[in-house]
């Protein structure tokens, strides 16, 4: 049977990592790998020489979607994959990259995965993770700041500039290709057993392609 692959999507900070391990954590031991569309952003020497400030990392056309594209195709043919490394202090990518290796199901995250319609077909199931914009705000801050070494002003600057724009115009809307939309994030355990649930079935052969279904609370 193919590799299973499940589109994880959902605004900045809307816990679609924390709905990723803990997908991850419902199902057998090494049987699922992550991919992150983060990874697949274009080296800053390919913005024509311009400055980290000037550049929308919010929009589709900051990452390699072409080449995530071919990578899941390599993964659900049975094949490994190199895949990149983003610094994301220096906007480069490290001239190393990581083996992958295909599993039985493969999860992909990403703020945009559902805006690309090539990712969009690949995919068996479509999860949207569904945060209030203000904690989604504050987990950015606390990441951006804690992790990325980044400036409060320089965060706050490209959240109006970039990330609340780009999200209401290719995030948002996306919503509605999803098979499933999951409110409350990480905390919402329910959702989360119900979708490792559907995908051990479908990785056991029983149950088919994946069926449309709406969780809501």
């Amino acid at each position: 049977m193919k590799p299973i692959l499940v589109g994880i999507a959902g605004g900045t900070g809307s816990g679609k990592t924390t709905v990723a391990r803990k997908i991850m954590e419902n199902l057998p031991i090494g049987d699922a790998i992550c991919i992150v569309h983060d990874s697949y952003y274009r080296d800053i020497t390919c913005f024509d020489a311009k400055s980290a400030a000037e550049i929308n990392f919010d929009h589709p056309d900051s990452l390699d979607t072409s080449l995530l594209v071919d990578h899941l195709i390599r993964l659900k043919r049975g094949e490994e994959i190199e895949r990149p490394v983003y610094d994301y202090t220096t906007y480069r990518r490290l001239p190393t990259k990581e083996t992958v290796c295909p599993k039985s199901v493969i999860i992909l995250e990403g703020i945009l995965i559902f805006a690309e319609r090539e990712l969009r077909n690949l995919m068996d199931i479509k999860v949207f993770v569904d945060t209030d914009a203000d904690e989604r705000l504050l987990r950015r801050l606390k990441r951006d700041v804690l992790e990325r070494r980044r400036s409060l002003e320089s965060v706050m600057s490209q959240y109006m500039k970039t990330v609340k724009p780009m999200h209401l115009e290719f995030v948002e809307p996306s919503k509605r290709w999803a098979d499933v939309i999951v409110p409350k994030g990480g905390e919402n355990e329910v959702a989360i057993a119900m979708i490792a649930s559907r995908i051990r079935s479908m990785v056991e052969g029983t149950s088919g392609y994946a069926q449309p279904i709406r969780i809501t609370n």
